[in-house]
């Protein structure tokens, strides 16, 4: 506290100090203002300083970006089959070939395949031919497609500059497809299935959670022993019986939306019950008793005041959701009783990696669309654990 007072022959600020901790003058010319920080600046603060969480992210974001141009990526269709090139192994970048002179030039592309009979098992193997040259550029003309269905085009980032010539980057299947172009298109759906399915998940815990939490009583029993009752289901024969009523007819896109409800009515119950256990603590704070005294509806008190203060940890529960639909998803595809052909999913193509003949001779069938699940699934689990970390208030 100052005053602008006569003291002696000064005049001036007069600062006077009461005991306890001293008062800084304010330096003149200069004002002093304090800003609150908001939470999500907070917990943004937080996320950034834990690097893994942040490569998590950035690994997501990757996936997510690699199905939403799936078309332009992926050098060929994924439903084109090449016979002649069945099970043919995957092929390395090079960079440089050799001269007749024995000087190298700068040339980037693969090697081609020769046939060899394997004399045991009376059958024809492709080994990569070293002497064969298969040249390869960006943004070359291939197989027409629509990039999201509406824009019509040829253009693929990369592929041979010959469209007949062999490119298989991660191999082929069983019916001379190739590896990676489905990979790419698998990831579209394999890794929108879990927005999805947790965008349906996220809907009914946060509405039954919060009705449980905020009235109590009966409603809170009901919702509760019906929580208990789903929980308490066995989750592999369920999907079984649900995925066994989809009828045969159905066309792909119907069938994916209803795998997609099938594994949300199971991911659910987790999220209720923390959203009700959330809304039990606050319900009785001093913000939200004066709300209520102020006047505030009670769907005002749910969706205005208590629900945005647990955003953060809800956005944490739901990141650590994504990885159970994408799962729930694989499992359901791998077994026949999820998605099938002409979708291409993760799950899909392990299907042709149910043999074991097919992983001795392909190994790569199964390799690369399990190391596809096990990456996305982990990413998740890490972004979910850091926002979660992030999020909690008496965190420091």
């Amino acid at each position: 506290m100052s005053t602008h007072e006569t003291f002696g022959n000064h005049t001036g600020p007069l600062h006077v100090v009461a005991d306890g901790p001293s008062i800084s003058p304010l330096k003149q010319g200069k004002t002093v203002s304090t800003a609150a920080i908001g939470p999500w600046r907070l917990v943004a603060g937080k996320l950034i300083r834990q690097k893994v969480a942040m490569v998590a992210g950035a690994i997501i974001l990757f996936l997510y970006l690699v199905g939403l141009f799936a078309e332009f990526l992926a050098p060929a269709l994924p439903m084109t089959s090449r016979p002649q090139y069945t099970y043919a192994p995957p092929q390395g970048f090079s960079f440089f070939v050799e001269k007749p002179d024995g000087s190298s030039e700068f040339n980037f592309h693969v090697k081609g395949y020769k046939v060899e009979i394997d004399k045991v098992a009376l059958r024809r193997t492709f080994v990569v031919d070293d002497t064969k040259v298969v040249p390869i550029g960006f943004f070359v003309k291939g197989a027409a497609y629509n990039l999201w269905g509406l824009i019509p085009m040829n253009r693929h980032l990369i592929g041979p500059l010959n469209q007949n010539d062999p490119m298989y980057l991660l191999g082929a299947d069983r019916l001379g497809r190739d590896v990676f172009s489905r990979l790419v298109y698998g990831t579209r759906v394999s890794m929108s299935i879990g927005l999805v399915g947790v965008a349906m998940s996220l809907i009914l815990g946060v509405v039954l959670g919060s009705i449980s939490g905020f009235y109590g009583g009966w409603v809170d029993t009901l919702i509760q022993r019906v929580i208990e009752v789903v929980s308490a289901m066995p989750t592999i024969p369920l999907w079984l019986g649900l995925a066994a009523a989809i009828p045969l007819t159905w066309s792909p896109v119907n069938v994916y939306f209803v795998i997609t409800i099938i594994v949300s009515l199971l991911g659910w119950t987790s999220l209720a019950r923390e959203v009700r256990g959330r809304f039990l603590a606050l319900r009785s704070e001093d913000f939200v008793v004066a709300a209520r005294l102020d006047g505030s509806s009670e769907t005002r008190l749910i969706f205005r005041h208590i629900l945005p203060s647990l955003t953060s940890h809800i956005l944490a529960v739901v990141t650590l959701a994504v990885p159970t639909m994408i799962v729930a998803e694989t499992s359901l595809s791998f077994l026949g009783i999820g998605l099938k052909p002409p979708v291409v999913s993760w799950g899909v193509l392990l299907q042709d990696a149910q043999n074991i003949r097919t992983v001795a001779t392909a190994p790569w069938l199964l390799i690369w669309p399990s190391l596809a699940v096990v990456v996305a699934v982990l990413s998740f689990n890490f972004f979910g654990d850091g926002l979660r970390d992030a999020a909690d208030p008496y965190d420091n």
